[in-house]
């Protein structure tokens, strides 16, 4: 009998599972387009989910870009790099009990794969949520000005225009958010959550 065939071993992978909602942990991946609400979306869900007394991190794009992924660009290569980087975060703290929200692009299958590998070799949870935003709507909403920068001709490469964006063929959940207000949204992902065991 190996140790992890003990009845203690066994007992301790039943009470994991059994765990109260508040006690257990997983990466919730919000991918989508420049301006889809990821962002957004994932702030509001962790004011929700921290009310009920949940441990709760947003791994933000952008702030992941300043302060761990700093000096990355936007090839691919870079781009599978930092998404690794947030991915090996991410599992850390969520095998730690932390319920991780993630929105980031993270534009190619592969990598959002070897993520979701990383953490089924650690056995923890992996949610990929695709916040399926159309690109004209994100165009309009441009939260960030991308969209008229790169109408302008500022720069090239944004993603879903004119650079890559794999679109989830098997995601968690897929989540359409036009015409609907951010709190339905929130309040869909709060329910899927909760089917899940996680809220």
């Amino acid at each position: 009998m190996t140790t992890a065939d003990t009845p203690a071993a066994n007992g301790a992978t039943e009470a994991a599972r059994a765990a109260a909602p508040c006690e257990r942990g997983a990466t919730v991946w919000l991918t989508g387009l420049p301006s889809a609400g990821k962002t957004t979306l994932a702030f509001a869900l962790a004011e929700r989910l921290r009310a009920e007394g949940h441990r709760v991190e947003v791994l933000d794009g952008d702030e992941i870009r300043e302060f761990l992924s700093k000096g990355l660009g936007f090839s691919r290569e870079d781009r599978n790099t930092n998404v690794t980087r947030i991915g090996f975060v991410a599992e850390k703290l969520a095998a730690n009990g932390v319920k991780v929200l993630a929105p980031v692009i993270a534009p190619f299958a592969v990598s959002r794969a070897a993520v979701r590998k990383r953490h089924a070799a650690a056995g923890t949870e992996f949610l990929e949520i695709h916040v399926a935003t159309p690109v004209e709507l994100c165009a309009e909403r441009d939260v960030k000005g991308l969209y008229a920068k790169h109408a302008a001709g500022e720069f090239s490469g944004l993603t879903g225009v004119d650079d890559p964006y794999e679109v989830p063929a098997h995601p968690e959940l897929r989540l359409q958010t036009q015409g609907r207000a951010v709190t339905e949204s929130v309040a869909q992902l709060h329910a899927f959550l909760t089917e899940r065991g996680l809220a």
